[in-house]
């Protein structure tokens, strides 16, 4: 009853927000609805986005294609249904020509209806489940799948002499995300699966599951947890002594985030992950991002600034494309097979899914120059997203 009543309020919504996004075709303001959690458990990941898109506006301006752009601040606490909410108001009221951010999957995905019927282009720079792209034609991402680094950290585990790995997952669309990619390749290669569990999205007590863990005595913990959580992990693993047992942490690299990487202390020395971005990556251009962004704020960036950088400079990029038009489907369409150099590499829009082809690399935890980094040492160039490519 109450998805049917969701169902009904949405459908009595769409025609106001199909006839909200025609003004917005003749305004000399670009506006850009960001809707991201400020507060809550994922709070580092909309702070990231947020300091990353005004670092990309300090260093190219608020104006492209002689339109000024404006963003509007949403906070969801990556609360779905705050963000349809919040989502539906800006395109109706606020008449936004792009919705963008979405800190997690159900945020997006709240929000891909609304984007439909508006022909409102959805930027998604955080959330990281293969079928977000596939819910919204409008909808194109600047993050990441869980599916690229989740079936290279299983290749590279099962040839790297890792036989037994016990899986900690958040309870949630990309947690299985990642736990069912890594599982089909590192089982694929010979590896054996000795303990999996999934701990709630929500305030996690990992203590009880990391005991399960160290009972299983594995080589290595596959491990999952959101932006924002790898600090509280690493503590209790530490605290239950799992650092000392010789069981190492593998996984995508949101559990060794940047941004709260050095705050983990020496218990993170030696965990190997697979992402798509670092702060040690050795390029010019990433060296002057990363210099800045903590001149700017004070801190690192992680993945998700980077991700929210790109998000921004596609933006800008369509709209150089399209001469300033806020036609939806002209900017989607001005956005696929988009190529760029990004702070983390090569990247580009895949035309077919409307999805982010980027490098992913193996990376170790170091100690360099006094402060811990994940430092890349092996290199897989333009990986789509495999929860697509199977298909």
């Amino acid at each position: 009853m109450f998805v049917r009543t969701k169902l009904l309020s949405l459908a009595a919504a769409g025609l106001a927000i199909a006839g909200a996004a025609a003004p917005a075709q003749a305004q000399e303001t670009v506006k850009i609805g960001l809707i991201l959690p400020m507060t809550g458990g994922q709070a580092s990941t909309g702070k990231q986005i947020d300091n990353a898109v005004k670092l990309y506006m300090q260093q190219n301006g608020d104006t492209v294609a002689g339109k000024k752009i404006q963003i509007i601040l949403k906070d969801d606490a990556a609360v779905p249904d705050n963000t349809k909410r919040l989502a539906q108001e800006l395109i109706v009221n606020d008449k936004v020509n792009f919705i963008a951010g979405f800190g997690v999957t159900p945020a997006a995905l709240a929000a891909a209806p609304l984007a439909t019927q508006g022909k409102i282009p959805e930027i998604v720079m955080a959330a990281g489940t293969s079928i977000i792209t596939e819910r919204s034609p409008y909808i194109v991402r600047t993050s990441f799948t869980l599916a690229q680094s989740s079936t290279i950290i299983g290749d590279w585990a099962v040839k790297n002499g890792i036989k037994k790995v016990a899986t900690l997952t958040s309870d949630y669309a990309p947690g299985n995300d990642a736990l069912n990619f890594f599982k089909e390749h590192f089982t694929a290669g010979g590896g054996q699966i000795v303990e999996e569990v999934k701990v709630p999205l929500a305030n996690p007590d990992f203590a009880p599951f990391l005991q399960r863990m160290k009972d299983a005595k594995p080589d290595a913990m596959f491990v999952f947890v959101p932006a924002g959580q790898g600090g509280n992990f690493m503590k209790q693993y530490a605290e239950r002594g799992l650092d000392k047992s010789g069981i190492k942490v593998i996984g995508p690299g949101d559990v060794m985030d940047d941004d709260l990487l050095n705050g983990m202390g020496d218990a993170a020395l030696g965990t190997v992950t697979a992402h798509l971005y670092s702060a040690a990556h050795p390029s010019a251009m990433n060296k002057a991002f990363v210099a800045a962004y903590k001149k700017a704020f004070n801190s690192r960036p992680g993945f998700m600034a980077v991700s929210g950088y790109d998000g921004i400079h596609l933006i800008y990029a369509a709209l150089k494309k399209t001469a300033g038009k806020t036609d939806g489907d002209a900017l989607v369409e001005a956005m696929k097979g988009m190529k760029w150099e990004s702070p983390r590499g090569p990247i580009s829009i895949d035309p077919e899914t409307r999805d982010i082809v980027q490098n992913i690399y193996i990376r170790k935890v170091e100690k360099v120059d006094g402060e811990l980094y994940n430092v890349e040492f092996q290199t897989f160039e333009a990986v789509k997203d495999p929860g697509k490519t199977k298909k």
